[in-house]
């Protein structure tokens, strides 16, 4: 709990501070990783560097944390940290990192912020930072725990079993012990990390929901390869690294280094029904959710919603109609913004996804997964629709820019 000398210096610099964050936070990191270019090789993602995203995922995390510090009405801050805690974990954070990350943060912050960061203001926001990262230590101790690692020895070596091309730019592995032992067991909807060597000497690391793992000796992700793009404002959005790696280099009987099941996304339990909705690659932990389903021969009313560019770039497209098939009471929804030339019907439509089209019993829990702009358009939607934020439930591939939104 923030002290209340703290908590009012707080609440009068938390305007001056959220308005700068998007200036400190790349000051932070530039500095930091000049001082450890050993975490930007082999631990942050370089292309979400390059594109800023962690950036503005870093400051929306700080400052969402700080205004929930401050407000007696809101919830628990450490309940914000879960997805964050999940990240972290699969990607072997210890707490002796923790350290690194204050002293280049508050020197990012003096060097923006100046005389304004009297000893007074240097204090509270310190007792805040320890406070979030105290809370992420205490989280990410619980989940090594549960898996039995330690943030040193995260990773494991696994085969691949299988490939298969899944659409034009998707691929799928199948994943099993080198020497067919049990994996660690996963819940629906969580995703491991995957680590791999680059030419250059750099390692680095990506997560892949696992679309498969009801099987003690088996588990699949899908791999997307990231096409080089243009930004909004013009400048170029390079190849993704690790997933053209995996696509060009990555066959049956290699070896991979991964981690155990993370990820907060998780299909729960209950006999309420549920709406899983997804865009694109987002589809695989919805895949994987409904494999947990059918596995548990589940009762539970079920609607699917999908969209994507066209059928013909779909991953997963023919498994997730025969998953739904094997649900008797599971229904499934499409868009396609091209349908090449297929007829449209109930459940093939064309253009974006279209809530007013299905009916959501209210009492349903919704999974989401997908291109941020699609969940921020469908977790509207929802909302306006009367469903409660506590039932809607989402995960954000890459850095959580969302964070501080929802």
């Amino acid at each position: 709990m923030l002290s209340a000398q703290s908590t009012e210096v707080v609440k009068a610099t938390l305007p001056a501070i959220g308005a700068a964050i998007d200036q400190i936070t790349p000051i932070f990191y530039r500095r930091m990783f000049a001082a450890h270019p050993e975490l930007e090789r082999d631990l942050f993602n370089r292309g979400n560097q390059a594109q800023g995203d962690q950036q503005r995922a870093l400051a929306g995390a700080i400052a969402a944390y700080a205004t929930l510090l401050v407000d007696e009405t809101a919830p628990a801050p450490k309940d914000l940290l879960g997805r964050i805690a999940h990240k972290h974990a699969s990607l072997g954070i210890s707490a002796d990192q923790y350290p690194i990350v204050h002293k280049h943060l508050f020197e990012a912050i003096i060097e923006v912020l100046g005389d304004a960061v009297t000893p007074e203001v240097a204090a509270a926001w310190d007792e805040v930072y320890w406070l979030m990262a105290n809370d992420l230590i205490a989280i990410e101790k619980e989940l090594y725990a549960d898996a039995g690692v330690d943030p040193a020895h995260v990773m494991r070596k696994v085969v691949v079993r299988a490939r298969v091309q899944e659409s034009p730019d998707t691929v799928s592995f199948v994943l099993a012990s080198p020497d067919g032992t049990a994996l660690p067991t996963a819940r629906p909807g969580q995703y491991i990390s995957v680590a791999c060597t680059l030419p250059d000497g750099a390692r680095q690391i990506r997560q892949y929901s696992l679309t498969r793992a009801f099987r003690p000796d088996e588990w699949a992700i899908s791999v997307k390869a990231i096409a080089p793009a243009q930004a909004e404002d013009g400048s170029p959005i390079p190849e993704g690294e690790v997933s053209n790696f995996l696509h060009r280099t990555v066959f049956e009987g290699d070896e991979l280094s991964v981690s155990p099941p993370f990820g907060d996304l998780v299909l729960e339990d209950s006999d309420a029904p549920v709406v899983l909705i997804s865009a694109g690659i987002g589809s695989t932990p919805i895949i994987g959710m409904l494999h947990y389903l059918i596995h548990t021969a589940s009762a539970r009313d079920v609607i699917v919603l999908h969209a994507d560019r066209s059928p013909a770039r779909h991953a997963h497209r023919q498994e997730l109609k025969e998953l739904v098939d094997r649900l008797p009471t599971a229904t499934l929804h499409r868009w396609y913004e091209d349908l090449g030339g297929r007829p449209v019907r109930d459940d093939l439509l064309a253009g974006l996804v279209d809530l007013d089209a299905v009916q959501i019993p209210a009492d349903a829990q919704v999974y989401l997964c997908g291109p941020l702009p699609f969940m921020e358009l469908v977790h509207r939607s929802l909302i306006d629709r009367g469903l409660p934020e506590a039932s809607i439930s989402y995960e954000v591939f890459g850095p959580d820019k969302w964070l501080a939104a929802v």
